[in-house]
């Protein structure tokens, strides 16, 4: 079996990173992008589980077999963004172009006067989203990113950006210590931003249809939206070529808390929502799906919990954030 997202390395040494991120401050995103070629076609010729995962996505997405130039075209849509983070993170956010849909639901969310769920995906650039944060300067948002699985490149960013680097919060370890954090940021009136789209090897997950195929989604953040009763925006930051990025914000939920004996059976309805908006947004952009592993999970089955697994991710929320707060 080929090894699982978190497991994979990351595709460039610290010092390549900062290599790329010194010469792109210094030179320029146009040269640096020009860069970018010749490191998409080595990503493409030489990194067979990528390859795979963005023809199989591909495939799904538009019914046909996938070209290699269009896999080129993907990985290239990819070191696109990977490049403007370096600028995102630098707050330089003049040179790009980004034009904002929704952002009213964030401040109709708001309204109720607390903290809110943003949740995300890698559909598109996450990081893009720090630039909504810039319209409402007055508004904290807290990030959840697995650290360690992208080391070199967020060493890089937190050269650049210490104070931004700092509101991170590392979801490496779904524990009580993260639920705990993620309740105070809440309590604190924060947003907390959370892409919610890749399921890990042994988490308590909830199929749900994705381009025509069941897939595996976490169900930790839906059972922590429905425990504590705060609602949930989503927000898809899509990378449109050049210097140009579309975010896009739907109000999801309400913010209803639910007894625990309905939630299993609503958290199912709830992700395949998720799943449809999901679809509709990676249509919207096709090439930035950024997701390179099994993201179906063909090769280790379905990926569908159990209802006793998910009455249990239930019980873990309401122990790791009721009782322990």
């Amino acid at each position: 079996m080929r090894a699982a997202w978190h497991e994979r390395p990351e595709g460039g040494t610290r010092f390549a990173l900062r290599l790329i991120a010194g010469f792109a401050l210094r030179f320029g995103r146009g040269p640096a992008r020009l860069a970018l070629y010749p490191i998409t076609a080595y990503f493409v010729l030489r990194r067979g589980t990528e390859r795979r995962a963005s023809r199989a996505y591909l495939e799904r997405l538009h019914g046909r077999p996938a070209t290699l130039w269009e896999i080129f075209r993907h990985v290239h849509c990819f070191a696109c963004t990977i490049l403007d983070r370096v600028f995102l993170m630098s707050e330089r956010f003049r040179r790009f172009e980004v034009r904002m849909h929704g952002l009213e639901e964030l401040d109709r969310a708001r309204e109720l006067g607390r903290g809110l769920l943003l949740f995300g995906s890698h559909l598109g650039s996450f990081d893009a989203l720090r630039v909504a944060s810039l319209a409402r300067p007055e508004v904290p948002v807290r990030i959840l990113l697995d650290v360690r699985q992208g080391a070199a490149l967020f060493a890089v960013l937190r050269a650049l950006n210490p104070a931004m680097a700092e509101t991170i919060l590392d979801a490496r370890n779904a524990d009580p210590a993260l639920a705990i954090a993620i309740k105070a940021a809440l309590d604190a009136n924060s947003i907390v931003a959370w892409p919610v789209d890749r399921a890990r090897p042994g988490e308590h997950m909830i199929a749900a249809r994705f381009l025509g195929r069941p897939a595996p989604f976490p169900a930790a953040p839906w059972a922590l939206a429905a425990t504590l009763g705060v609602p949930v925006v989503l927000a898809f930051a899509l990378y449109r070529g050049g210097n140009r990025y579309d975010l896009h914000f739907e109000r999801f939920t309400e913010g209803a808390c639910l007894p625990r004996h309905e939630r299993s059976a609503a958290l199912e309805g709830t992700v395949q929502r998720y799943a449809d908006r999901l679809a509709h947004y990676a249509h919207l952009a096709p090439n930035n799906w950024f997701n390179f592993y099994d993201f179906w999970q063909t090769e280790s089955g379905s990926g569908e919990s159990s209802r006793p697994e998910r009455a249990a991710a239930d019980s873990a929320a309401d122990d790791g954030l009721v009782r322990r707060s």
